[in-house]
């Protein structure tokens, strides 16, 4: 039997991820790459890194990956994700062109100067965009480049090492040895396009996410999510979100820790202007539930990525099946203006 129960905040502070974005089958797909390029069980790769951000589980199934490296692998992992996540739609089957994969093919990603807004949107109704094509992103070096480098380097063979005296013959040799070298990782990544291809795995928008947010004023919500800039706002934007003035991601450099530690929401709260104690936030995962418990909120998890079964043990103030179970109106106006959240459980 369900019951009604209400309460009041201050701000709201979102996670994004299996909160407000579903990209959970191009994060598996991605993780699950990561796991058969270093020889793991993709299940149980993926089973670990839920919830976490891309830099601590790279440097937990990647330890050789040095701390001058990592922002490129953590950057190259994220473009995976939203490769896998437009593939199908771009060049499989989900395309009417059906489109032959390009070697210059890039992912969108934002760069430092776009990758936050410049100010805040005028209305909520601003916060959906009608059509993606018209956001402005700058288009990276060619991803599929950059990720033949990055990642199919650990599943190249061993090679036996020839010595010739002949400088000639060694010079012959080397050029014959790069250019084998250069198919293989060609043929591999073919290989991963077409597979990328088969599954649609697009980012969607979860149930009741477009009413809560336009039922939010500008400057009484966030999101911190333990994504990364280019997956966080490529995955928002794909769905026609416009990431809120106040987006913490992953890569934010006054983070000391991520999730379950509550230092992205208690960033975002503080960006904000309130404090954690006096907030609401919307979780899915067990760590990220723990961090919004942590932070002193009010936590209200969604089970939109996990069975209640697997987050009913981890603190939150309210279960819900969705987003639809929960209302969200302004009571009063100015700096006494609270947000009345009404919970149907």
């Amino acid at each position: 039997m369900s019951s009604t129960k209400s309460f009041t905040a201050e701000a709201v502070l979102f996670d994004m991820d299996g909160t407000l974005t579903d990209s959970i089958a191009a994060v598996e797909a991605a993780w699950g790459k990561v796991a058969k390029d270093i020889g793991q069980d993709p299940t149980y790769v993926i089973a670990a890194t839920h919830g976490k951000r891309a830099v601590d589980n790279l440097s937990q199934f990647k330890p050789h990956i040095k701390s001058h490296e990592m922002d490129d692998e953590v950057q190259a992992f994220e473009e995976t994700i939203l490769f896998y996540a437009d593939a199908y739609n771009k060049h499989g089957p989900g395309s009417q062109l059906n489109s032959p994969f390009d070697s210059a093919d890039t992912t969108p990603a934002l760069s430092p100067s776009t990758s936050a807004p410049s100010s805040r949107p005028a209305s909520r109704a601003s916060s959906f965009v009608g059509n993606l094509s018209q956001l402005a992103t700058l288009r990276r070096p060619s991803f599929l480049t950059r990720l033949t480098g990055l990642l199919t380097m650990e599943s190249l063979p061993e090679r036996e090492v020839a010595v010739f005296e002949d400088p000639i013959m060694e010079e012959r040799h080397q050029e014959m040895l790069a250019d084998e070298e250069m198919k293989l990782r060609k043929d591999q990544l073919s290989a991963w396009q077409l597979e990328a291809t088969a599954v649609d795995r697009s980012v969607q928008i979860l149930p009741g996410v477009k009413n809560m947010i336009s039922s939010i004023p500008d400057g009484r919500y966030a999101v911190a999510t333990s994504g990364a800039k280019t997956y966080a706002y490529g995955c928002m934007t794909r769905v026609g979100i416009t990431p809120p003035p106040v987006t913490i991601t992953a890569d934010d450099k006054r983070l000391k820790a991520g999730k379950p530690a509550p230092d992205p929401f208690l960033l975002a709260a503080k960006c904000l202007g309130f404090d954690a104690r006096n907030c609401v936030v919307f979780e899915d995962s067990p760590s990220g539930i723990r961090a919004g418990v942590a932070s002193g909120a009010t936590v209200i998890a969604v089970c939109t990525s996990h069975d209640r079964a697997k987050i009913e043990n981890c603190g939150a103030h309210y279960i819900v099946e969705n987003m639809e179970k929960v209302r969200c109106e302004t009571v009063g106006e100015g700096e006494a203006m609270r947000l009345k959240f009404t919970v149907t459980e």
